[in-house]
């Protein structure tokens, strides 16, 4: 039973990962900022256990780490799932903007990891998976600031990894494209139709879908991959 700590757990992705790990048998807690009715929600249906944290703040997400660590007896998986979209113009990107998304998408990724690091280099064992996207490897008009706080993480990703690696600790990327979650259930029928036909595959992914490597990634049969990017894109931007 691997013990397993997953930020942004109350939906999207990182739902989805605390649900695969939980059937997997694993004790999960997960990290959540400011959605309470469904983190109780997750935490009813998995039996996982919800530490209500921001990872955009120091303090709060060091306390964060450290209560879930406490509660599961310690930490052999990290994946990091929390983040936010956002979309303008970039010379109509205020300075605050810029700061609160890579704060919450490279920042929290950099706090949470950091926080990890002495128990798993301890136990001389770890798995850390981060999320960036496919506006990370590739970037995106009207996403210049998301995109380069994606493209940070798969940097943060690649060079931590080599850090690591002597303590026995894998640490991995994966890179969803058009995922159906909360970040694009808002866009008008016409503009998913029109972003669907982009897509090799024809569709969407789902949340289930983006966060089932990360479960492979975490398992032994991937104890030889580390400082790598996987794309789960239907083909998107390939």
């Amino acid at each position: 039973m691997r013990r397993v700590i997953i930020t942004g757990g109350s939906r999207g992705i990182g739902r989805a990962a605390v649900e695969l790990f939980s059937r997997e048998g694993d004790k999960v807690a997960f990290l959540y900022n400011a959605s309470n009715d469904a983190a109780a929600e997750v935490a009813e249906s998995t039996g996982a256990i919800p530490v209500k944290a921001d990872v955009a703040d120091d303090v709060s997400c060091t306390d964060g780490i450290a209560r879930a660590v406490e509660m599961l007896g310690g930490v052999d998986v990290l994946v990091c799932a929390a983040g936010v979209a956002y979309k303008n113009f970039f010379d109509a990107t205020a300075q605050e903007d810029w700061h609160r998304i890579m704060e919450i998408n490279a920042g929290g990724t950099y706090r949470c990891i950091r926080e990890v690091i002495p128990y798993m280099v301890r136990q001389r064992y770890g798995r850390i998976i981060t999320t960036s996207s496919v506006w990370g490897t590739n970037g995106a008009s009207m996403e210049g600031v998301y995109s380069a706080s994606k493209a940070a993480i798969i940097g943060m990703t690649k060079a931590v990894a080599k850090e690591l690696a002597p303590s026995g600790i894998t640490v991995n990327c994966i890179a969803p494209g058009v995922i159906d979650t909360d970040m694009n259930r808002d866009l008008p029928d016409a503009d998913r139709d029109e972003l669907a036909c982009e897509i090799p595959l024809g569709r969407f992914g789902t949340a289930a879908e983006a966060a089932a490597p990360m479960v492979f990634l975490a398992s032994d049969a991937a104890s030889y991959i580390t400082a790598q990017v996987i794309g789960v894109n239907g083909g998107f931007g390939e």
